[in-house]
């Protein structure tokens, strides 16, 4: 299989944290000699990240997913253990890390640029490409003091995708930029894992992670706490979330939410237990709030009889601003030509903060529907086709 892109071995970070700092010219002199606490942040993580594989790393916050992250690019050095890296690595981290707040946005490229390996012919000559990537056209020669944080990461993912990275490392920029703008780097990612480039990706948002990671590892309080698969490790995150362990979780004192109920229509009236390839159905939750809650998400998930996600969909995706909720409500999603031939299929429905930190009410594997499987369709998918037939 060859040697990992990326090799942790035992790796472990502390910080030294002041205790009892002075805060007057007498107290330093009296007390030349100060406390600090070491703080891991990293204990005793080992991974091999394999060549041209995504690896989504997640974890609460305060988990030690951005030192990690920071250690693999070389920012920070480990406390013990080692890293291992093969072939150039190119890093976006924190926002305007790197950036020379006086320089402009075209000083700036050539400096992160030299930074990442590149030679100045070598940028000459992707110049163009970053400036257009970014959209930064009309503000290249600006200082990027002016700059927004959307800009900020527009320019920095730009030089990121544009250096010919073998290691691509993200943390959290794609949370940042405009939505036009996250399609164009979820679209360079996926053009970089059909190149074969190794992608180490972090992000709260768990879909995310789903959509385009071919693996994951999960971090709870420096320590690895699961590796393996995009499923696998986010559903333990979702566990982790709203189970015995969610003390590890930042709480948000916002309240409480009950979900009544979790229905399934058929738009003919028909039962919902026995839907056909291609009809349309509609989910229907009820959703009652003992407290008001400020912007939450309502998130619906079809399983099948393995309970394998096959489907999810929430209000924030679909452009629903709930605002400050609360009482009572009741959300209908209607999903068009339902892609099965057979199955039987249960429903789940939360109730979530937005940044996925916190979940108010759950309700799982409600009865759903089924589709009677047939003999004339032996795949597992549907696909509503025309023939068109003509002699020649």
């Amino acid at each position: 299989m060859g040697e990992p892109a990326v090799q942790i071995a035992d790796v472990s970070k502390a910080f030294k944290i002041v205790k009892e700092a002075p805060t007057s010219l007498k107290a330093r002199i009296m007390h030349t000699r100060r406390r600090a606490d070491d703080f891991w942040a990293l204990r005793d993580v080992t991974y091999d990240i394999r060549p041209g594989t995504t690896v989504g790393l997640i974890g609460p916050n305060g988990s030690g997913k951005t030192t990690l992250l920071k250690i693999i690019s070389g920012i920070l050095r480990p406390t013990r253990g080692t890293v291992t890296t093969r072939g150039r690595i190119a890093a976006l981290l924190e926002l305007g890390a790197g950036f020379h707040q006086e320089l402009t946005g075209r000083e700036n490229v050539y400096l992160n640029a030299s930074i990442l390996g590149l030679t100045r012919k070598e940028t000459d000559k992707v110049f163009d490409e970053i400036v257009a990537f970014a959209g930064l056209e009309e503000f290249i020669d600006t200082k990027v003091k002016f700059y927004s944080s959307g800009m900020f990461v527009r320019l920095g993912f730009s030089v990121a995708v544009h250096v010919d990275p073998d290691v691509l490392l993200i943390d959290e920029v794609l949370a940042v930029g405009d939505e036009g703008f996250q399609k164009k780097c979820l679209d360079r990612i996926t053009h970089f894992q059909q190149e074969g480039r190794t992608i180490v990706f972090v992000t709260h948002v768990v879909d995310q992670v789903l959509a385009i990671c071919t693996e994951a590892m999960m971090l709870v309080e420096g320590r690895m706490h699961v590796a393996g698969s995009a499923q696998e490790a986010v559903d333990e995150y979702r566990r982790v979330l709203l189970g015995d362990e969610v003390a590890v979780i930042e709480s948000h004192p916002t309240g409480e939410v009950e979900i009544m109920s979790v229905q399934t229509f058929a738009t003919d009236g028909r039962s919902p237990l026995a839907m056909a390839p291609g009809d349309d159905l509609t989910i229907q939750v009820d959703v009652r709030t003992a407290d008001s809650i400020d912007d939450p998400v309502v998130v619906i998930r079809i399983h099948d009889q393995h309970e394998i996600l096959e489907y999810s969909e929430n209000t924030a995706n679909l452009g629903v601003n709930l605002g400050r909720f609360e009482g009572k409500r009741r959300f209908r999603f209607t999903l068009h030509a339902l892609p099965y031939t057979s199955g039987e299929y249960t429903l789940t429905a939360l109730v979530r903060s937005r940044d996925e930190q916190t979940v108010y009410g759950i309700k799982e594997h409600q009865e759903g529907f089924a589709i009677p499987a047939a003999t004339d369709r032996p795949a597992v998918a549907y696909i509503r086709t025309d023939v068109d037939v003509e002699d020649l």
